[in-house]
């Protein structure tokens, strides 16, 4: 005899069943791209994730997100934050807000093109950048920090700080790499500036291939306060963990739009 209670409920002809009535499982993709982000770089990560799922069509054209508040308990943030991811995901038009009974956060039904002018899109040749980054960058502020830097070379590196943060977005991305560069230069190896001025170039080029992210630049402004700061006080290890930080929030965006 048929034990019916191990058998599923089919709805009847003509009806849609109850959707609290249906349940199912997460997949493995969805429990990789809603998963906790790391506490550094919440609001870059959030934003990385987010595209993923919209790019990787696991929330389709025109369907609808988790609600902000699932959202802010999967990936272990504040709801400010993926409110904020949102919102600019919205306005860079990947996503849509609908108000009323059915309202919620809509993956917009034509997804926008990135633009980009002669820069590569292959993910390897990203990574390559990226983790050239990486060595470069976070290799020139570990010893910068380590050094004793006379009055004349605080002052200059400071300026420079004062200087990125004060930028207008047209400006902004001119006078970052000028910081960067100032760190470079600090650094006392004359052949490290041109390696990191190369490579500079190509991050720029990535950069300008993505939409700017107001949240992201005042937290690219926090975050270069940081190290500045931690080079200043003669901590290089803090100097070093603060430019990783930083270069990861970047590279989360670049991801998420490119690769």
């Amino acid at each position: 005899m048929t034990n019916t209670s191990e058998m599923p409920t089919v709805p009847r002809p003509g009806r849609s069943p109850d959707p609290s009535q249906v349940r199912v499982p997460p997949s493995i993709v969805d429990e990789a791209l809603f998963r906790p982000v790391r506490s550094g770089n919440a609001f870059e990560d959030t934003v990385a994730r987010l595209l993923q799922t919209i790019r990787l069509g696991i929330v389709e054209p025109g369907e609808a997100l988790p609600a902000e508040r699932d959202l802010a308990a999967r990936f272990s943030v504040s709801r400010d934050t993926v409110r904020e991811a949102i919102r600019e995901l919205a306005d860079a038009g990947y996503l849509v807000s609908k108000r009323g009974r059915y309202g919620g956060t809509f993956v917009t039904e034509t997804l926008p093109a990135v633009a980009v002018s002669g820069v590569p899109l292959d993910a390897a040749e990203i990574e390559d950048v990226l983790g050239l980054r990486d060595i470069l960058e976070i290799g020139a502020v570990r010893a910068v920090a380590a050094k004793s830097l006379s009055a004349h070379d605080r002052d200059f590196l400071w300026s420079r700080l004062r200087e990125s943060v004060a930028a207008d977005s047209a400006d902004y991305r001119r006078l970052d790499s000028r910081l960067h560069l100032a760190i470079g230069e600090l650094a006392g190896t004359p052949s490290l500036v041109p390696l990191l001025a190369d490579n500079r170039t190509r991050v720029n080029e990535l950069l300008d291939s993505i939409p700017s992210l107001g949240r992201n630049i005042a937290h690219s402004n926090e975050q270069h306060e940081a190290i500045v700061v931690a080079i200043l006080t003669g901590d290089a290890e803090r100097a070093a963990a603060a430019m990783r930080e930083h270069l990861e929030g970047s590279a989360a965006l670049l991801r998420g739009f490119l690769a």
